[in-house]
């Protein structure tokens, strides 16, 4: 190449640099735009009337206690009378505004009787979190039909009937929001945990349906998956099987830092989901991880599930009755691992 092409060849190049800077500017000023697009289109929650099921303990307290500060009317549930009445004075101690219902959400009666008193009183339901669920632990041997209602009652019909009441008001208003929480053992099958699972992804497609049928009438439902999380929720799962050690193999994976989340960070995502609208959101990385190796390699998933089930306890003699985590304590589930679980637990009035 002679002097001349090259100077020409030169006087051709591109002012890298230059563009790269150009483009990095670019971004910057997309990024921005974005994120003034999501606050000004940011569903607003301070005022808006949100139910909360299951909302008196564990993960529904922190959403309750997170909604209060900014600024929402709450209406909780629970089964458990005394755990509902400490949980609501707590909550008006902070100035939130709310109501409390001893309510059974498997019973559509009830249901149906809740939901009419919280519209007699705030006038409306804005948003509906369904969060109120049911943990069973053990092998499949111990496991009978009826704990395969229990759940789907709990994990199934419930979220159903409440969905069903709230809907039709949604729509006529032309504005709502759904949260159902689910699990990852709702993406994938977890051994010794097989009624909650099937219960949980009958709740994903529940889920995942309604979304796409309400959201043109600007009613957005968004389906959660949560991994493991330190609500301090193994003092009420139920147990079957070898019971202590069953409790006690749930307790230590349900604390360990690495495979777990703070009930508060879960909390903080979720409502961030309800603003932003998001169809489903994974709490965790690790939860992200496994429903992507999952969507390309199933059966690697189940077999690797089929391994950790041989490490899990068997089933032993007079294992099929059902036991209450907190009533199976042993030095096996109380050590230093478990100690952020308990800690949870009284924040989080699991007692």
């Amino acid at each position: 190449m002679t002097m001349k092409q090259q100077a020409a060849t030169a006087g051709n190049t591109p002012d890298r640099p230059g563009k790269a800077l150009w483009a990095a500017v670019g971004l910057g000023a997309l990024i921005v735009a974005n994120a003034i697009y999501k606050e000004a289109t940011k569903y607003k929650l301070r005022g808006k009337v949100v139910l909360i099921t299951g909302g008196s303990r564990g993960l529904g307290l922190v959403l309750a206690r997170q909604l209060a500060k900014k600024g929402a009317k709450l209406a909780i549930c629970s089964r458990t009378s005394d755990q509902l009445d400490r949980a609501r004075q707590e909550l008006e101690g902070m100035g939130a505004q709310v109501i409390a219902f001893t309510c059974d959400v498997t019973d559509r009666t009830q249901v149906h009787s809740m939901m009419s008193n919280i519209r007699q009183h705030y006038g409306r339901i804005d948003v509906l979190i369904n969060n109120a669920g049911v943990i069973q632990v053990g092998p499949l041997e111990t496991m009978t039909i009826e704990d395969y209602e229990e759940a789907m009652k709990a994990h199934f019909w419930a979220p159903l009937y409440t969905m069903m009441s709230v809907i039709p008001q949604m729509k006529q208003r032309g504005e709502g929001r759904i949260v159902n929480v689910t699990s990852v053992g709702g993406k994938i099958a977890l051994p010794h945990m097989v009624p909650y699972s099937a219960s949980k992804f009958a709740l994903v497609g529940l889920s995942e349906g309604m979304r796409s049928e309400l959201k043109k009438d600007n009613v957005l439902v968004t389906t959660v998956v949560p991994d493991l999380t330190r609500t301090g929720s193994p003092r009420n799962v139920l147990v079957k099987g070898d019971h202590q050690a069953e409790y006690a193999w749930f307790k230590i994976a349900d604390s360990l830092p690495l495979l777990t989340q703070s009930a508060e960070a879960a909390a903080a995502r979720i409502i961030t989901a309800i603003e932003q609208g998001e169809a489903e959101v994974a709490l965790t990385f690790s939860g992200r991880l496994l429903d992507a190796i999952h969507g390309v390699a199933p059966g690697f998933v189940a077999d690797v599930m089929g391994f950790i089930n041989e490490m899990l306890p068997e089933a032993t003699p007079g294992g099929t009755g059902k036991l209450k985590g907190y009533e199976l304590e042993t030095d096996k589930s109380n050590n230093a691992f478990t100690t952020s679980t308990d800690k949870a637990a009284r924040k989080n009035n699991e007692f």
